[in-house]
């Protein structure tokens, strides 16, 4: 992304009756009134910033393209902390892309993704984190996802980092200024006191990394894995939980090959559901490999939702359950007996009985209860309704306050975890005695870490590995 370029693009999605196109760099005004004819008063590049002008905007052919409302934003009071223009036109897709192409005719440059937000960012009108958190807001689609962005875009997040990178430096001066003086055998600071405020930052450290699982689950969905037999109804009950035909339904066994995921949100938790490939004996390689992706997946998801079919042979889905349940262990688990429209009430109590029989025979140290086993029908929505409060209820997320630092970012993990075992090994170093320069590069590492999250050392990879994934117009 070259920053010295005047970029332009829209700011809007296609949809409503407006449109917002954004204009931003050093000749954005200058461009703007290229294209634009006041009703009255002065052109743009003679008016103050944070006024409104109201006129017409011409094509390339100057003739009257639309009637327009054009904001000014002058360096550095803008968000990009350069000159901006936005324009406020009709939302015709003719219009907006005639606008475009007049702006990019006279000089503009379309906008990358993200750019507007990486501008801010290199401008100092946000750290980092903040600026990720733009994307968070925008991609927010429950009341917890958006407290959680809204905290991290007010500054939350980068001012708790900012006091841990504060008692780091206080703890890496003393450390260094020890290795200044060590000839004439001063100390700065008690290795007691120095061992006491690094076991402080490890526990703040330590609850922001571990305040990721919730995080996660907030941004991303409670991921619940839908897992079974081939051809029991897993990917009919994916689509009667999302009503909406996600996933092929077929008769033919092993129509999934691969996950299909789809969220929802019930009663205000947003869940992630996974419909994984049948898991079965085959020969088929592709089949395998999905099958594969079906216990991986099961690994990462905190509840499994295990269906069966009554109508099928115990033997072959005994073998499944060897498989699958005991990686359940740690995770909420239901029973779900699939197509009881099908079969007689003996036939469907049977079966539920048969597979609560086989929870607590092959099912270790998971969240089961004899009362988690449900008859349902998939293809008419039977008992979907009990299943999404059974959901809502073992989702177990806690209340989310507006001021509540959680991290939900996978890069912020990351290098948390990064910060929190270099803060272990300065414990462990002062713990044995070693010298203070061996500290001091540990410390540093950790302060290090921690800079990256706000962005204090980032090289130009990264950054447009993050903005690349933002929307173009912001």
């Amino acid at each position: 992304m070259e920053t010295n370029e005047t970029i332009c693009a829209l700011a809007t999605p296609q949809g409503g009756a407006l449109s917002v196109i954004r204009i931003s760099g050093d000749k954005a005004i200058d461009i703007a009134d290229k294209i634009f004819k006041p009703r009255g008063g002065k052109p743009l590049a003679e008016r103050k910033s944070h006024t409104l002008a109201f006129g017409d905007i011409t094509d390339e052919q100057d003739e009257l393209l639309d009637e327009v409302l054009i904001a000014i934003m002058r360096a550095p009071h803008s968000y990009t902390g350069e000159d901006t223009v936005e324009i406020t036109c009709h939302a015709s897709p003719y219009i907006t892309q005639q606008l475009l192409m007049n702006l990019i005719a006279k000089g503009a440059r379309q906008a990358e993704p993200g750019e507007f937000t990486m501008r801010a960012f290199l401008a100092g009108k946000m750290d980092l984190s903040r600026a990720e958190a733009v994307a968070d807001v925008i991609a927010s689609n429950s009341r917890a996802a958006h407290r959680l962005a809204m905290n991290q875009l007010k500054g939350g997040f980068s001012r708790e980092l900012s006091l841990l990178r504060d008692k780091l430096l206080n703890l890496t001066s003393l450390m260094e200024l020890e290795l200044d003086f060590s000839e004439e055998d001063v100390n700065f600071a008690d290795r007691k006191e120095l061992m006491l405020l690094s076991k402080e930052i490890e526990q703040v450290i330590s609850r922001l990394v571990d305040s990721f699982a919730i995080g996660n689950s907030v941004k991303n969905g409670i991921p619940v894995a839908i897992v079974g037999e081939t051809n029991t109804g897993k990917s009919t009950l994916l689509n009667a939980l999302l009503n909406e035909e996600r996933a092929i339904v077929s008769n033919i066994s092993g129509t999934t090959r691969d996950t299909i995921e789809g969220n929802m949100t019930i009663g205000g938790v947003t869940f992630r559901f996974i419909d994984t490939a049948g898991v079965r004996k085959t020969t088929d390689v592709v089949e395998q490999m999905g099958i594969e992706r079906t216990l991986a997946q099961l690994e990462k998801c905190s509840i499994a939702l295990w269906v069966i079919d009554p109508m099928m042979s115990e033997a072959q889905q005994e073998e499944v359950a060897k498989n699958l349940l005991p990686l359940c262990a740690g995770k909420q688990l239901a029973l779900l007996v699939n197509k009881c429209d099908a079969v007689d009430p003996m036939a469907l109590a049977h079966a539920m009985e048969w597979g609560a029989t086989m929870v607590d025979k092959y099912g270790q140290d998971m969240e089961w209860d004899r009362r988690n086993c449900w008859a349902v029908s998939a293809k008419l929505g039977t008992n979907i309704e009990k299943l999404q409060d059974y959901l809502v209820s073992v989702s177990a997320l806690p209340e989310i306050s507006s001021n509540d630092v959680v991290v939900t970012n996978v890069r912020h993990y990351e290098a948390l975890r990064h910060a929190l075992d270099d803060i272990q090994r300065v414990q462990q170093a002062m713990g044995n005695g070693l010298p203070g320069d061996l500290v001091s590069e540990d410390l540093r590492l950790c302060i290090r870490h921690l800079s990256e999250i706000l962005g204090e050392i980032s090289s130009n990879s990264i950054l447009e590995n993050i903005f690349k994934n933002f929307c173009i117009g912001k």
